[in-house]
């Protein structure tokens, strides 16, 4: 069993990085805004500088892909942080094809279909499903063109790393 990378931010001190001092620290992206928001004040009260408060994102990890800005704010890092902690790489595909946490959090409560081997294998399935086929017309059925028509007009196709596709219903 392979372990879930911690999805981490590292926020570093400007005033130290402007006089070409490294000081940051690594923080848990998924503990929360208060949790992060205190790293950041001890990180800061810990820096060579004085009376520092300024702050900036200089990296992350765990994130599956999903660029973050510098200024990003510490609720948005959060919420991607725990939308990518409890969907994982499919969660990053969302995020990256919607650009916006609220549309993806929206498809994979209301939208999602579920995981198929093929958009074929879903075509069927919903096929089998809504009406009953002849044993002697199921064998001219072409699923594969029902599956390329339902992805063009009907379903959003999403690949991750694992086999198969996560389909949404465009509603």
């Amino acid at each position: 069993m392979t372990a879930t990378p911690t999805i981490r931010i590292y926020m570093a001190c400007l005033a130290a990085y402007n006089y070409g001092i490294l000081h940051g620290r690594w923080i848990d992206a998924t503990q929360g805004t208060e949790h992060i928001q205190q790293e950041i004040k001890a990180m800061l009260k810990g820096s060579p500088m004085p009376n520092v408060e300024e702050h900036a994102l200089h990296d992350y990890e765990g994130f599956e892909g999903i660029s973050l800005s510098e200024w990003e704010g510490i609720n948005s890092i959060v919420e991607v942080a725990e939308f990518i902690e409890e969907h994982g790489k499919l969660g990053a595909a969302l995020m990256s094809y919607y650009n916006d946490i609220s549309d993806a959090q929206n498809a994979i409560s209301e939208h999602y279909a579920g995981h198929y081997d093929s958009v074929a294998d879903f075509a069927e399935e919903m096929t089998e499903q809504t009406c009953t086929i002849p044993e002697t017309l199921r064998y001219y059925i072409d699923y594969e063109a029902m599956g390329r028509d339902m992805a063009i007009n009907d379903i959003l196709t999403l690949k991750t790393t694992q086999p198969g596709v996560h389909l949404f219903w465009h509603h």
